[in-house]
């Protein structure tokens, strides 16, 4: 297939890879996804991760394959396939970290085997010099299940001897144990062999004990002793296993000191000669729980398994990339798709030396924009926050677009009775602002606490150096730090080497200096202004090279850290407690925010036209907290306050009984069952004749079980991973058992269903409109897979159950025997929104420059439904379409189509020509008098309209 690069697609589709859905499998949906109208497949990451992974960015070798998706012939048949489509393929690929969990990681365990001196220690960001000296040139492993000695003394760890090296196997993991302290073992099977001292492979066994006392030790780092200790600990292995095959002996002797190293159970000095092997390693075990304030690896957020790698040294990006662009340059892969870019320390440095070598592999210059390829990441946008203009990609992921798309839908005019609603029946009100203050500063205290203290001791190190500044605690600089992050009001700022500060990376930083100020009266104002001027690069003139080295790198490093705390403390905290409309608690969103104006959302439209025209527009992605059609559902509630209030007040009457007292509080909390309420309506299955399942069957309950769970842990409020409440947690699972109960006594069900079934007809109408929307505005189009027709999945992992492509594939070939009045009145099934996707790519596919290139054209509606509309025009020369969906369609009845709109007009402007309409969907030609369209005439037979002159 020839490809221009760089290729944007005309419509992505997500595709998530695991051994549950394989390349054989994708390559089968190839020719159902064509007809769909997809162009390009977006494909999880596949290289090299744990076995069992369901997402795949717990990468564990850059340069292979995953073996457990396929193999190199399954891939490339794949490709093969895609390419006989005429498709492209857009790959994930993680920069920021690897997966340590699985053996796997040949890096990863070559630094727990040789420490400091592994030739892949500067690979990882490892503090080997941490504030802890028991540390000192060591890795924190929190991986145990409980307290080290308790695990210990339980006999959970074991030494084994397996072809020459020893290693610690503890539950499904193989840790290395250093050569250097073999000895331990060997020296002990040196006493069991006394009776062979005669022997030939005595002196041998002596002579590798030799050799181990002369192996350069761990924290060697000059890299000719690096070498040689790499060297010569293998010719050691080759050794000890040759003298084990060739005299048992040796074998024995070696099993029978391990036997007496392991321990035994019940006896717990018996330990004390592992305790002494493990003392002595490169690392040092911890209970997974207790870890987070002495780990001293960066990590992906809190995610002990996910390490972090140092991307921005040269001989590490080498490494990592060799496989990604080769399927480059072999044209398997058109476009790569940059996970988690806030995680580097210099991330446009990291994206312009990835095009750069995309452009090398391919044999082509280097264009003048900087894209050699169609190139997006995964940067979280809050506020009026603009992507880098100096980036070289084609824009984000699509969040940003899903939160304007959703917030368009909302009934702003709702908000202070939505506000009030909520607030009464939690029991009290909640401030955003200070709710996310809050949070970030306690996650900075638990689960990232060991981050902020290294940036404290680091601070401390440069305030030494400064007379002025010396007499700052290190508590008082920590809490500095602490504090500025907390009301830091964006993931992070991208300050770079020899570069000018940039006026908005200045302006977050000043913002977030006087907002901690302003919260802390009581502390000393010239501590924030000596981390602000740090942060401004405005650093002591009369430093030296090393000083400012030392100075720039703390700026890095605080980058580096706030993003992760922005996320942890709002994503994966406040959005699970700021339940007020939970529908707008999305990834990049602003809940506080009570819906998007029309004009606001044209706003966006314009800008991304002209700024961002090849940036991916997304409605469901593998990250969000709930599909597309839940939060379309779900936003439905905003158009219906007054019913939504005295609903709340009947079902919370008839559950009360359901309730049980734990800690002397009733479970769940009030919070918890009002996101319950809400998720179940988003969430609620629907028969097909459009009524409300009257028993959901278990596999519903377990999952809206499951994810309350998650929904309570992750609010940390009475309950959390790291601390689980087990009493609330039971007690929550019985509590949505029996809201949930089908039988008669459940009063419940008779007064949500009514309501539910609302609920569903408008959130099936929002659903459309932000699907049309969506593959209309200007960007690029992304479909989450299986989202082409009803899909009412949750957060993952439960947006990652497989997906029915016999039954879609079997939709979609009967959609050209059903005509739109079937489609509408069937509407539950979802065909008719597969039918709007299919038609509206088709249109797409045909004219490409149209959406591509085409000017955006806000156009606007007059008559008594003026408010109840969205419509715009994309057009290029004479060719042009207008697009027109429904919004706050309760006010005008379901289905929003036809004479229900009355007199409500679009008014079309002066530069399109109208010598004919033809609407896509229906195939009817429109009359545009006094250059108006009537909505009635456009959606006369379905709740969504494409006009055009084509």
């Amino acid at each position: 297939m020839k490809t221009e690069h760089p290729r944007v697609p005309t419509c992505t589709y997500r595709l998530q890879f695991n051994r549950w859905f394989t390349f054989a499998q994708a390559r089968e949906i190839v020719p159902y996804l064509q007809a769909l109208g997809v162009s390009d497949v977006y494909a999880s990451p596949y290289f090299q991760a744990g076995a069992n992974s369901l997402h795949g960015y717990d990468i564990t070798d850059h340069n292979k394959l995953n073996a457990a998706i396929g193999s190199q012939a399954d891939y490339d048949a794949w490709i093969a396939e895609l390419h006989a489509h005429g498709m492209g393929q857009v790959l994930d690929f993680v920069p920021n970290h690897m997966g340590i969990a699985e053996p796997g990681n040949k890096w990863w365990a070559d630094v727990l085997e040789n420490g400091p001196s592994s030739m892949y220690a500067p690979y990882f960001d490892i503090d080997w010099r941490p504030l802890k000296s028991d540390l000192r040139d060591k890795v924190l492993l929190p991986i145990l299940t409980d307290q080290y000695g308790r695990v210990l003394e339980r006999g959970e760890l074991q030494v084994h001897f397996e072809e020459g090296a020893f290693y610690l196997a503890y539950r499904n993991q193989k840790l290395p144990i250093a050569p250097g302290t073999y000895r331990f073992v060997l020296e002990m099977a040196l006493e069991n062999l006394a009776e062979y001292k005669d022997e030939e492979f005595y002196a041998e066994f002596q002579s590798i004990l030799t050799a181990l006392e002369y192996l350069p030790r761990r924290t060697e780092t000059d890299p000719e002793k690096i070498a040689e200790r790499a060297r010569e600990k293998e010719i050691v292995k080759r050794r000890l296993e040759r003298r084990c095959q060739e005299a048992p002996q040796v074998q024995r002797a070696i099993e029978k000191a391990l036997a007496k190293i392991n321990g035994r159970p019940g006896d717990p000095r018996s330990f004390d000669w592992l305790d002494e092997l493990l003392n002595a390693q490169s690392y040092r075990l911890a209970f997974w729980r207790v870890a987070a304030e002495e780990i001293n690896y960066r990590r992906f957020f809190d995610v002990n398994d996910l390490a972090a790698i140092r991307m921005e040294l040269p001989e590490v990006f080498d490494a990592a990339h060799q496989l990604v662009v080769d399927l480059v340059r072999t044209g398997a892969v058109t476009g790569l798709r940059v996970d988690h870019p806030d995680g580097l320390y210099l991330p446009r440095e990291y994206l312009d030396a990835l095009q750069r070598r995309c452009a090398k592999m391919l044999g082509i210059p280097l264009p003048k924009d900087g894209r050699a390829v169609y190139m997006i990441a995964e940067k979280i946008l809050t506020g009026a926050e603009k992507l880098r203009a100096d980036w070289p990609l084609h824009g984000t992921t699509g969040y940003d677009f899903a939160n304007q798309v959703a917030g368009v839908l909302v009934d702003a005019s709702a908000e202070a009775d939505a506000t009030r609603t909520f607030h009464r029946f939690i029991g009290h009100t909640m401030h955003f602002g200070h709710l996310v203050y809050a949070k970030k500063r306690l996650v900075m205290r638990l689960a990232l606490a060991n981050e902020v203290e290294v940036l404290g001791n680091m601070l401390d190190r440069l305030s030494e150096k400064n007379r002025w500044y010396r007499d700052f605690t290190f508590e008082a600089l920590a809490r500095a730090v602490r504090e500025t992050i907390a009301c830091f009001p964006v993931y992070r700022t991208y300050l770079a080497p020899g570069q000018p500060v940039s006026d908005e990376d200045r302006q977050v930083i000043e913002r977030a200096i006087a907002a901690a100020k302003r919260r802390n009266p009581a502390m000393e104002e010239s501590i924030f202004n000596f981390l602000r001027e740090i942060l401004l690069f405005r650093f002591p003139e009369n430093l030296d090279a090393q000083a400012r080295e030392e100075h720039m790198h703390f700026v890095l490093k605080f980058q580096q850290f706030t993003g992760p705390i922005m996320a942890k403390g709002l994503e994966d905290t406040v959005f699970y407690i700021y339940n007020r409309l939970a529908a707008l608690n999305e990834v990049g969103g602003e809940p506080q925010q009570f819906g998007l104006s029309v004009d606001a959302f044209h706003e966006r439209n314009l800008d991304r036209h002209r700024t961002w025209p090849a940036t991916l527009l997304a409605t469901s992605t593998h990250d969000t907290k709930r599909s597309e059609d839940v939060r379309a559902r779900m936003v439905a509630i905003s158009e219906i306050p007054e019913l939504w209030r005295r609903s709340l007040q009947r079902w919370r009457t008839a559950n009360r009984r359901w309730k049980k007292i734990v800690n002397e509080a009733e479970t769940p909390a009030p919070n918890e069952e009002y996101l319950l309420y809400q998720t179940l309506l988003g969430t609620w299955p629907i028969a097909g004749n459009g009524a409300p399942e009257q028993n959901v069957g278990p596999e519903y309950t377990q999952r809206i079980q499951a994810y309350m769970m998650k929904a309570l842990n992750e609010a940390k409020l009475n309950t959390s991973w790291i601390q689980p409440n087990e009493q609330w947690l039971a007690a929550t699972r019985d509590f949505v058992a029996k809201v949930l109960d089908p039988t008669p006594k459940n009063k419940f069900l008779p007064a949500f269903l009514p309501i539910a079934e609302e609920i569903a007809r408008f959130g099936a109408i929002n659903s459309l409109a932000q699907t049309l929307l969506k593959l209309t505005s200007p960007g690029v189009p992304d479909i989450y897979q299986g989202n082409e027709t009803w899909d009412f999945s949750l957060v993952d992992p439960d947006n990652r159950r497989a997906v029915d492509y016999r039954l879609r594939a079997e939709m979609l070939s009967c959609l050209s025997s059903k005509t739109p009045e079937e489609l509408l009145q069937n509407w539950p099934d979802g065909r008719i929104k597969m039918f709007l996707t299919q038609r509206a790519l088709q249109f797409r596919n045909e004219q490409v420059d149209l959406f591509q290139r085409g000017n955006y054209l806000p156009l606007y509606a007059t008559g008594a439904f003026a408010d109840c509309s969205i419509s715009f025009a994309r057009q290029l020369d004479r060719d042009w379409a207008i697009v027109i969906v429904p919004r706050l369609s309760s006010r005008i009845g379901f289905p929003p189509i036809g004479e229900r709109w009355k007199d409500t007009v679009i008014d079309v402007p002066e530069n399109l020509s109208l010598e004919r309409g033809r609407e896509i969907f229906t195939g009817r030609e429109l009359s545009i008098q006094n250059r108006q369209i009537r909505v009635a005439e456009a959606l006369s037979g379905l709740p969504f309209a494409m006009v055009t002159n084509q």
